[in-house]
């Protein structure tokens, strides 16, 4: 079978899947299976593909069909032009998520002596982004998962910043020693436990549960985390975190008054509002 009628088999398969933009898709999973990218099989489409790269990549393409997502077979996801490891184990970098780290890098610019704890660090997508772009920045990231605290090891190490991350195995605040940061920074699980059963198969079937949900109302974590920062900010400490559609006026009412200020929420590229950025007086 050559290049050209791989990708029509694999397109059809998992245009029946529901899989949006099928042939993309379908060429993507081609070039990962034999290492290479995606112009030479536009260069290449008589190129015949040997027995087993065949038998492999049909082996892919009935994975992606059945809704597995795609960065969980090439193990890879880009984010804030960093390449990271993906597993099941974490939350697959999201794109939106890229807006809480340039808001982040914009203010802590501007901050000397940066030390930031995230809350729920997952890949490592969030610390390890910033301490690339940070050099001389410091970060504590804690999750209840270890083997997502391994996997951001795995990232901060091949990504040069491991010396600067220190990982802790914690249950939001439980575990994190008294110390004051520059910022708190968190994507938490803020999707509703009703809303689970909408999200696509990918998201639903495969990320981890704790990662998605707090089993409630999807601001219990949120809440948590609103209470116990302004002990943990330094003065005019800020504190970022992405929130779900449809939570700005539940997340704006819990950091009304005292101690917070400078109360803003940024949009993402669909006008929602995306990340709550608040500051401790």
């Amino acid at each position: 079978m050559n290049i050209e009628a791989a990708l029509r088999s694999a397109a059809e398969k998992l245009d029946q899947a529901g899989i949006a933009e099928p042939r993309r898709e379908a060429a993507s999973l081609l070039a990962f299976i034999l290492k290479t990218d995606r112009a030479f099989l536009i260069a290449h489409p008589e190129h015949e593909l040997t027995a087993d790269r065949s038998i492999l990549y049909k082996s892919v393409v009935k994975r992606r069909a059945n809704r597995e997502p795609f960065q969980h077979i090439v193990g890879r996801q880009e984010f804030y032009g960093l390449d990271f490891l993906v597993t099941p184990d974490a939350l697959v970098p999201r794109p939106e998520t890229e807006l809480l780290v340039e808001i982040a890098l914009q203010k802590l610019a501007q901050v000397d002596d940066v030390r930031f704890l995230e809350i729920g660090v997952g890949s490592g997508c969030i610390s390890v982004s910033i301490l690339h772009n940070l050099s001389e920045a410091t970060s504590l990231a804690v999750d209840l998962s270890r083997p997502a605290l391994e996997i951001a090891l795995r990232n901060a190490e091949t990504l040069g910043v491991a010396s600067r991350l220190q990982l802790l195995e914690s249950n939001v605040y439980e575990s994190v020693p008294e110390e004051q940061f520059a910022a708190i920074l968190s994507n938490p699980p803020y999707i509703p436990r009703a809303d689970i059963g909408d999200l696509q198969p990918e998201v639903r079937d495969f990320d981890p549960p704790i990662a998605l949900t707090d089993g409630g109302d999807g601001l219990a974590i949120i809440r948590t985390i609103i209470d116990g920062a302004p002990a943990r900010l330094r003065a005019n400490g800020l504190l970022l975190i992405e929130i779900g559609q449809g939570q700005a006026t539940d997340v704006r009412e819990l950091l009304s008054g005292d101690p917070w200020s400078d109360v803003q929420f940024a949009l993402d590229l669909q006008g929602i509002p995306r990340v709550a950025v608040a500051r401790v007086r």
